[in-house]
């Protein structure tokens, strides 16, 4: 062999090499994921696994992840330092606070989040279209109907319903974001009262709803948080004592809950496995568009319309994906 070819051998071996060292090592994912440590992965966040099998990623054989949890929220950042410590290739975060957290953390390591309302209005991304940075994921909101939506769904169960309350995180900046723009125009045009009650803790929730019932509500709508998804058993049981019909916004209060109605988050989980394929093939989240919902769960709970004696239109019921009978 000439010395040129063997060099050019020599050389292609040495990348073939590269390749498939870089191939079969085991990469590393951090999950900062919803809950206190003290209970696993919740169903949706475990679509997760679904969509990086999909695209070929399994935990244990050339992935690791590794999980923190955001709750409660004085060990959010030690939380963030453990999983920044591991040195991952990708970040994985659920929820505006953890989101803007781990985002203050780092600059570098690649974030994908999922089920942030609104990323540009929050300031995570510059636009959906060109995220710029290393953040990138899938947003649940879709600006400008959020509130009035669930109202419209409301009233059609209890169509006398004048006021509304609105249970909020005031540690939540989506909720914060909400409260300043979307929620009193959306008062001022339906002409009616959207009193808000607050809860920052589980034991808060209790005098949230107290709050609710003493302005005497005709319904109330949850917004999606962290607290409120890992406290989803305790606030459906505060909608039945109160006897306030409720507008959910995800699948975990369907057990119990009157209405849920918002973006599929088991699908959301599911996609952001492509994001991470992207990303571990080469791709810059600042090149990795933000995607919106494309499912959406609407489910009604009868057992729980009768029992608060409500009478469910059929219309209504055509509507929804499930009917919980």
């Amino acid at each position: 062999m000439k010395r040129r070819e063997f060099i050019a051998a020599a050389a292609a071996l040495l990348v073939s090499t590269r390749r498939l060292r870089a191939q079969s090592r085991r990469h590393r994912i951090g999950f900062l994921a919803v809950g206190d440590g003290g209970q696993t992965l919740n169903q949706a966040e475990l679509a997760l696994f679904d969509g990086l099998r999909n695209h070929g990623w399994i935990d244990g054989r050339n992935l690791t992840i590794d999980y923190r949890f955001s709750l409660p929220p004085d060990r959010l950042q030690a939380s963030i330092a453990d999983l920044i410590a591991l040195s991952p290739d990708v970040l994985i975060v659920a929820a505006p606070q953890a989101t803007k957290a781990l985002r203050s953390a780092t600059a570098t390591i690649p974030i994908v989040f999922v089920a942030v309302a609104d990323p540009v209005g929050l300031g995570l991304v510059q636009s959906l279209a060109r995220p710029g940075g290393n953040v990138t994921g899938l947003a649940t909101y879709v600006p400008g109907n959020f509130v009035a939506k669930r109202i419209e769904i409301l009233r059609e169960v209890v169509p006398d319903a004048s006021r509304i309350a609105i249970l909020t995180n005031p540690d939540n900046p989506m909720h914060r974001l909400l409260l300043a723009d979307e929620v009193p125009s959306t008062a001022r045009n339906l002409g009616m009262a959207l009193p808000i009650v607050q809860a920052t803790t589980a034991e808060e929730l209790d005098s949230a709803f107290a709050s609710a019932a003493a302005q005497r509500a005709d319904a109330i709508i949850v917004f999606g948080d962290t607290l409120t998804v890992v406290e989803a058993p305790r606030i459906i049981a505060l909608a039945a004592k109160y006897r306030l019909p409720a507008v959910h916004f995800s699948r975990q209060f369907a057990n119990g809950g009157l209405i849920v109605y918002g973006p599929d988050i088991a699908d959301m989980f599911r996609r952001a496995g492509g994001y991470v394929d992207k990303i571990l093939k080469g791709a810059k989240p600042s090149d990795l568009p933000v995607e919106q919902p494309s499912k959406f769960d609407f489910v009604i709970n009868m057992k729980t319309a009768k029992a608060l004696g409500l009478a469910v239109p059929t219309s209504l019921l055509l509507r929804a994906d499930e009917v919980i009978e």
